[in-house]
């Protein structure tokens, strides 16, 4: 593991800036950022300093509308012992005011991170080329084509180094709590994690979901279990009789299970979930129209566009030209 998760030996406070672009949600920087207040508070002690950093030192406008107080200017020379990028949508937009200040502090050898979307800019920058990272899930396919120097997982986080990633809010609070168990041990991170009644299990390596089967993963264990071996197997899909044996239930029975608990068939979920994908692949990727629909289990292009065509009413040719007005 990288120095970032070393057991803290300094009683100096570690500090810890976020670094937060326009458009971020509120939830992922209260899962990077308050897990460090209730450590402090848990252990009565400051073990942890942070602040929110812009890039020009102004109040940044979240996702949902709201506006924070920044405490200061993103400076890369500043000391500090790691920086979290809180990014969310249009990232690109918001990326290229800080990308060489980036590359600037992280000469200096500085922890940097990423989080959801985070990941781009820290990509962006040319700070992940080279390493094992991971982003949101809607994006791992985009972002494995984007940057073919980096080699993508679904984790839920990944460290590698001196670059630490993860896949959006709650993986950050899995990741933080790791952390604060790594710097000060296990029963702190434990109380952190019980103030905010969060049952932490999920290892950093468990995959990311399309889908939260949570409940389903108690009551109806080979259900989800199906769910998961569907969002693996996207680009080439499991017929539902070889889907319901790695389940170790009957066709019918696996049939029955969809309705009652999600309302539709095996194969109207898993189409529905690989149009899903197909979807994000044409609005925020540059791949051929063919390529996508072979990255999603489609035998040829015409098959995908009929049921492109069916479930959203477009083409897939329309919807991959207005994401291009868009980017012009």
């Amino acid at each position: 593991m990288s120095d970032f998760f070393k057991p803290r030996t300094d009683v100096a406070p570690f500090n810890f800036d976020l670094l937060v672009l326009p458009e971020f949600t509120l939830m992922g920087l209260a899962t990077t950022m308050e897990p460090l207040r209730a450590a402090n508070r848990s252990a009565n002690q400051e073990l942890y300093r942070w602040r929110l950093l812009s890039h020009d030192g102004e109040p940044v406008r979240s996702s949902s509308g709201i506006t924070i107080p920044a405490h200061a200017r993103f400076e890369p020379d500043e000391a500090r012992d790691a920086l979290m990028i809180v990014a969310s949508f249009n990232v690109h937009d918001h990326s290229r005011c800080v990308l060489a200040r980036l590359r600037r502090a992280a000469r200096r050898g500085t922890a940097i991170g990423g989080l959801d979307a985070g990941s781009w800019t820290l990509a962006l920058a040319g700070l992940l080329d080279g390493k094992r990272a991971t982003t949101h899930w809607e994006d791992l396919e985009v972002f494995a084509a984007a940057f073919p120097k980096i080699e993508v997982l679904p984790d839920r986080y990944v460290v590698d180094g001196a670059r630490f990633t993860t896949g959006g809010a709650t993986p950050a609070l899995d990741m933080m709590l790791d952390l604060i168990a790594a710097h000060h041990g296990l029963n702190l991170a434990n109380q952190v994690a019980n103030a905010f009644i969060y049952d932490h299990q999920r290892p950093a390596t468990a995959p990311q979901s399309i889908m939260s089967v949570g409940r389903l993963a108690a009551t109806q264990p080979q259900l989800a279990k199906a769910i998961r071996l569907m969002e693996e197997r996207i680009a080439s899909p499991l017929a539902i009789a070889a889907l319901a044996k790695h389940v170790g239930l009957s066709p019918r029975t696996l049939q029955q299970q969809f309705h009652d608990h999600l309302g539709t068939t095996p194969l109207g979920y898993y189409l529905d979930l690989r149009l899903d994908v197909a979807r994000r692949m044409l609005q925020q990727s540059a791949m051929q129209v063919s390529a996508i629909a072979d990255a999603c289990g489609f035998g040829s292009a015409s098959a995908f566009a009929r049921a492109y065509r069916a479930r959203f009413s477009q083409n897939p040719t329309e919807v991959r030209n207005a994401a291009r007005r868009h980017e012009t």
